[in-house]
């Protein structure tokens, strides 16, 4: 028999015990209202999901918020886009204080040049940058994580640029936590965290 840790939570839909920091946590808010809590500190009793598209699909439409709290629980139409929206915005807030604590660089040279220094991290790739050149920088990276969930356009906001399309996060706590809020995204967004570009492999 398995024993389930401190940090694992139970999916409602699934019955899968995952790390709590895997899935997405939502409360029952004023109104009625399934909330999500994107950073796990809303009060109120947690309703796990496995982040995927077809769990929250499942949950809005076969009752189990109200199963699982034992109440009242009005699910949004909203729900998935709120879901969505609220876990691409803390990505890219990370990118930016990734910025700020001077842990990303960005830019195709620079990004470049750390990866032949052999300076691994985590590697963003806009979605829409040119493949040519996003085949040029995950060549010199075959072992380093890529998320490219993002266009140019909103990893350059994130980073007060008008675009960018290749940057790296150094190696650390910043990494960490981004790559797991990107592979939550990937889960709801029911897509691979590179798209088409080398998934790479871990951040040691």
């Amino acid at each position: 028999m398995s024993v389930r840790t401190a940090t694992e939570r139970r999916c409602i839909v699934s019955g899968e015990t995952k790390d709590s920091a895997e899935m997405l946590r939502f409360v029952i808010g004023p109104g009625d209202e399934v909330v999500f809590d994107v950073a796990g500190k809303l009060p109120g009793r947690g309703l796990w999901l496995s982040a995927r598209l077809d769990m929250l699909k499942t949950a809005a439409a076969k009752g189990a918020f109200a199963r699982a709290a034992k109440a009242r629980a009005k699910v949004p139409d909203t729900l998935i886009d709120d879901v969505t929206r609220l876990l691409k915005s803390r990505c890219l807030s990370r990118l930016g204080l990734a910025r700020r604590s001077g842990d990303l660089v960005q830019g195709f040279d620079n990004v470049r040049a750390s990866l032949k220094a052999h300076k691994p991290g985590l590697l963003i790739e806009a979605a829409d940058g040119g493949e040519d050149g996003r085949e040029k920088i995950t060549r010199l990276a075959p072992d380093v994580p890529v998320v490219a969930l993002f266009t140019a356009e909103e990893i350059g906001l994130a980073i007060g640029r008008d675009n960018a399309v290749h940057a790296l996060i150094a190696p650390g706590k910043m990494a960490e936590a981004f790559l797991r809020d990107a592979g939550r995204l990937a889960g709801v967004l029911d897509q691979p965290l590179a798209g088409n570009v080398n998934p790479g492999g871990t951040l040691d």
